[in-house]
């Protein structure tokens, strides 16, 4: 139990070798800690044995305190309120009234008629809406425990340690292994929940419950580390290079390979953009040629951009083994080992610990027991394979634009000019508004199409689908592009050096790109979303 100080003991110890202060109401030990301060011994001399919260939050997020609280943290005042006691519904680790069992690839989980216990910080429009006690048909108590689950592991493990992640370029190798110890990485493949390919399963939910919503709220809960750069490097490659070997690889293959890459212990990506075929799939150029036996393909190419390639096993890769266009594509899983395959880093704009890689096939021999399906019929699988991708960038830029809107909203209720408060300005509550509006009508439009995906088949789901997901895709990227400016704007130079209270804000704007690009540009996804849209209801009957 933490030890209680009145604020004149803590002001007893103000010299630089018995070095205490006070933010927020908590008491810290900073005397060894004045080495290691990055502003210097001085600053923390000054305001030795005193309250120094208004110094802290002019310099620092709470990422620091969060870091550092259970190194430094040696009590609390006597006059600090103590924290509720939480509702068991909201913090149980596991489901305590969850809903009949029902196949997750059949019917969504709904939620019963009350809704579910308020979570989170409770600024307006920072969380989805069952967050704060709306109702919901979507969510039911096995959501709250998955959300209760993540976001402990995130805030303990995750969210204190990005930033440094993010400069070092790379995240410790245990995060990912940790990501298949907890059974998370094998809940994102957009499937039933593969309990015959892991021993590892959710500890707050039963495999046979798992749904989509369940694959959302994983993708969001991850995504308030409020760094693309790591949710890409837990969840990128894997995300969209697994799903095809799951769906299309030969049983043999995929009994080889999966448990380890489930497990955390292996890891997979997908390689289709090229130097010279980004949106344009079909006319991609790295060729494969089956050698004179038969047994394999002979793979040379290159292919640019490729999140998590410099760590990869395993690389699901678009070749060409045909004639020119879609029709001549295939998919291969090429391995690491095999000779010819080398990577090289990348250096861009954003997203800085994801991998981003370079990749070049010379005379690279594959066996033809690694072709996904069958030859020249690979773009179909790509297709369907960029829905998932897809679905999974909107799910970031979403809470990215959250991250923004309620950062702008903490710092704007503290930061006075020109006599009052920031929040008080009108032009500054228009800019949260409109942050807030389009966050709102792109969560619910989502929250619609994973209901759909969960309702129809596959096929079905490709088909009518396609053309609303490409249009969400371009809409949740521009929103997030919206709300870092106006979040930047807010901020001013706080936004524009990284680290510090608007080093989220920073960190965000520089990803945006990583996002409005990949997966289709956003020019290509509106143009896509009114031809695919027209051609199936023209299918189903419309008439003009």
């Amino acid at each position: 139990m933490s030890k209680v100080f009145t604020v004149g003991d803590v002001a007893s110890h103000n010299k630089s070798d018995n070095l205490y202060i006070i933010i927020d109401g908590d008491v810290y030990d900073l005397t060894k800690f004045q080495d290691d301060h990055p502003g210097g011994k001085k600053i923390l001399q000054r305001v030795a044995g005193k309250d120094a919260s208004k110094q802290f939050w002019k310099y620092h997020n709470e990422g620091v305190l969060k870091k550092y609280k259970a190194k430094l943290q040696v009590g609390s005042l006597d006059t600090k309120p103590k924290a509720a006691e939480p509702e068991p519904t909201a913090a149980a680790p596991v489901p305590t009234k969850a809903a009949a069992p029902k196949a997750a690839s059949t019917v969504a989980a709904t939620q019963e008629s009350e809704p579910l216990e308020p979570f989170g910080s409770l600024i307006p429009f920072a969380d989805p809406s069952w967050y704060q006690a709306h109702h919901s048909p979507y969510y039911n108590e096995t959501h709250a425990a998955l959300r209760a689950e993540v976001r402990a592991w995130m805030e303990e493990e995750v969210e204190p340690y990005v930033t440094e992640w993010d400069e070092a370029k790379e995240v410790p190798a245990k995060i990912y292994k940790q990501m298949g110890e907890r059974g998370y990485l094998a809940g994102l493949l957009g499937i039933d929940y593969p309990t015959q390919y892991t021993n590892n399963t959710v500890a707050s939910v039963a495999p046979e419950k798992w749904d989509l919503f369940h694959e959302l709220l994983l993708t969001d809960e991850l995504s308030r580390s409020a760094s693309g750069g790591f949710v890409w490097n837990v969840i990128g490659g894997f995300g969209i290079g697994c799903p095809p070997l799951v769906k299309f690889g030969k049983k043999e293959l995929v009994d080889r390979i999966l448990p380890g890459i489930l497990a955390g212990d292996k890891r997979i990506c997908l390689a289709i953009t090229e130097p010279d075929a980004g949106s344009d799939v079909a006319n991609l150029t790295c060729e494969a040629k089956l050698s004179e036996d038969g047994k394999h393909f002979i793979v040379n190419g290159e292919k640019k951009w490729i999140t998590n390639g410099i760590w990869a096993d395993y690389f699901t890769t678009a070749v060409r083994t045909g004639g020119p266009g879609m029709n001549g594509v295939s998919l291969l899983l090429i391995e690491r080992d095999m000779p010819g395959v080398s990577t090289r880093r990348m250096d861009c704009q954003g997203v800085w610990s994801s991998g981003t890689t370079y990749i070049t096939y010379e005379d690279v021999k594959v066996p033809v027991e690694n072709l996904f399906g069958k030859k020249n019929q690979g773009f179909r699988a790509i297709m369907t394979n960029f829905n998932h991708e897809r679905i999974g960038i909107i799910i970031q830029c979403l809470r990215f634009s959250r991250i923004c809107y309620s950062e702008s909203v903490s710092y704007a209720s503290k930061r006075r000019t020109f006599g009052k408060k920031l929040i008080e300005h009108p032009v500054i509550r228009l800019k949260l508004a409109h942050m807030a509006r389009q966050i709102e009508a792109s969560y619910n439009w989502l929250e619609n199409i994973i209901y759909q995906c969960q309702k129809m088949g596959e096929t079905e789901a490709m088909l009518k689908l396609g053309g609303a997901i490409a249009s969400l895709k371009a809409q949740a990227t521009v929103t997030f592009e919206f709300c870092a400016r106006e979040a930047s704007q807010i901020f001013g130079g706080l936004s524009y050096s990284r680290g510090g209270q608007g080093g989220k804000v920073e960190r965000l704007y520089r990803d945006v790109r990583a996002y409005a690009i990949p997966g289709g540009s956003e020019e290509i996804m509106l143009d896509l979303s009114i031809r695919q849209s027209m051609r199936v209801h023209k299918a189903l009957g419309m008439k003009l």
